[in-house]
């Protein structure tokens, strides 16, 4: 897969956050409300269940969740860190992204277990990144890219923690698998421009190098 050199994709960091910051802050209370509807929708009857992961850039694994049958929502935000008020320049800053304190960029999942076990979502997660670069993924490099499973109770984290043991046992990956197995905490909702980012920006350079490369891969688009 072709990449960018580290310092056009530092480059591409920095300038995409200030050129969509003016537009993305007016839609923060429409994020908010996509967040809020999921979960309190009196018209929906449907039993859904929650999984949290960090695997890379959430542009990324959010591009491919959302395309998970069963998947019905995914929202791109921070956890796993100190900070009680992350943001996206924060967590990316120099200082935050060799700290062990820093927050994970991640995404949380609500999902139809009807439709879709916990067991195939780490199934995709496994798919979806190299979880065996530690603190990196490609030539995003930091303590937010992060490989992470932050379970929401002891019965996903007997899942998690058997499937990376399946999935390091099997040999798919040359290297051991890296992936921290967490308790979730609390989930910090990403800036506005941050959701359906490979969806409202299709012509984006880091979307047309690096996460579509990957969904042809994944599903074939």
């Amino acid at each position: 897969m072709k990449t960018f050199p580290r310092l056009a994709i530092y480059a591409l960091c920095l300038f995409f956050p200030l050129a969509a910051y003016a537009a993305g802050a007016e839609q923060t209370s429409n994020t908010a409300s996509k967040v809020n509807a999921e979960s309190s929708s009196p018209s929906s009857t449907m039993k859904t269940e929650t999984a949290t992961f960090a695997g890379g850039c959430f542009w990324c694994t959010e591009g491919v969740f959302e395309r998970i049958p069963g998947v019905k929502n995914v929202i791109s935000g921070y956890t796993g860190g100190a900070d009680p008020n992350p943001t996206y320049q924060k967590v990316c800053s120099p200082a935050m992204k060799v700290s062990d304190e820093n927050h994970a960029e991640a995404i949380q999942i609500t999902y139809d277990p009807a439709v879709i076990s916990y067991d195939k979502l780490l199934e995709w997660f496994w798919k979806a990144h190299d979880p065996t670069t530690l603190n990196r993924q490609g030539n995003d490099v930091g303590t937010q890219y992060r490989s992470a499973i932050f379970y929401h109770d002891d019965n996903q984290k007997e899942l998690a923690e058997a499937s990376m043991k399946l999935v390091d046992d099997s040999g798919a990956f040359k290297d051991p698998v890296v992936t921290q197995i967490v308790p979730a905490g609390k989930f910090h909702v990403a800036e506005a421009y941050h959701q359906d980012y490979f969806a409202n920006n299709p012509n984006d350079r880091y979307c047309n190098f690096v996460l579509a490369p990957k969904l042809r891969k994944l599903f074939g688009e």
